[in-house]
């Protein structure tokens, strides 16, 4: 195999840890959740990431053996050996296990803005179903390994989950230079985009903000983000609603939509049902907005 900490994390059996550490004043900007190794067996294993409260939060997952099924949005995948699943929480998709189907893996979950941040960003570019080095993936091991049996410390913790989250960007990224000056000019936008969601975003005024040409951008945009621009736009609209059916329970639906960009609220709740399924008085009234703690078991 050659992976030798991977080897050492299959060698303890399967184990995990629900990572809950006192917090100080200052803000984590990542924080592992949950990470661990198991061996699943039968249709009991099924997530929905519809149904995982809406705090934020990331799953990375690493497939040693047998296989599980993903499906998001709408496409449907088989994740077998050598593949890494990534999601983000909140979001529609499923992934879960057959009936007479076997699952080895194992896998990191966290959460902070900085975790999320590079999470969305591979994600953008890669999809959910990403193949990586051997050496990332031992690395990654070695991470969860840490998390598991040590990390006592909210710093300690953050650090090997920031770590897990860098040793990704660089497998992606980092073998392809001409990603880094790209990926800088649509952080750029995207940050744009953030702080003017309740305004109306024109695919000219994003290429503006690049410094490119509309096609050039365009071009540049959906290979880097995996979506054109609209689409991204559209995505961050309905996140931050969801944001604001969870913090703002008695602003009214409509309002909802004007802040987040939306004139028209049948639209809002049409687009909305395509993302999270249900539409926002559903996904209000079904305690789906609830805040729970983000967690793999």
């Amino acid at each position: 195999m050659g992976n030798f900490v991977l080897q050492d994390l299959i060698d303890q059996g399967p184990v995990m840890r629900t990572v809950s550490l006192p917090r100080g004043r200052q803000t984590l900007h990542t924080m592992p959740t949950s990470s661990g190794y198991e061996i699943r067996q039968g249709g009991g294993y099924d997530w929905d990431g519809r149904r995982r409260g809406q705090t934020p939060f990331t799953v990375l997952q690493y497939c040693i053996s047998g296989q599980g099924n993903l499906r998001y949005e709408n496409s449907t995948y088989r994740i077998g050996p050598g593949e890494t699943l990534l999601l983000l929480m909140p979001h529609n998709h499923r992934y879960w296990l057959e009936e007479d189907g076997r699952w080895e893996f194992f896998w990191i979950s966290m959460n902070g803005q900085e975790a999320l941040r590079i999470h969305q960003a591979v994600l953008s570019v890669t999809g959910p179903v990403i193949r990586l080095k051997p050496e990332t993936i031992d690395h990654l091991a070695s991470c969860c390994s840490r998390l598991v049996n040590g990390a006592e410390t909210p710093g300690s913790a953050s650090a090997a989950a920031y770590e897990a989250a860098m040793v990704l960007y660089d497998d992606v990224f980092g073998s392809h230079p001409s990603f880094g000056g790209e990926y800088r000019t649509m952080q750029q936008v995207l940050s744009h985009i953030d702080s003017h969601l309740d305004k109306n975003l024109s695919v000219n005024e994003l290429a503006a903000v690049a410094g490119l040409s509309r096609a050039h951008f365009s071009r540049i945009f959906a290979a880097n983000e995996g979506v054109p621009p609209a689409e991204c736009v559209l995505q961050k609209r309905l996140r931050r609603a969801a944001k604001l059916l969870t913090t703002a329970a008695n602003m009214p639906i409509k309002e909802v939509s004007v802040l987040c960009g939306f004139e028209d609220p049948n639209y809002f709740s049409k687009v909305f049902r395509r993302l999270y399924g249900i539409n926002p008085s559903e996904f209000r009234s079904t305690g789906m907005y609830s805040s729970v703690r983000a967690s793999k078991s």
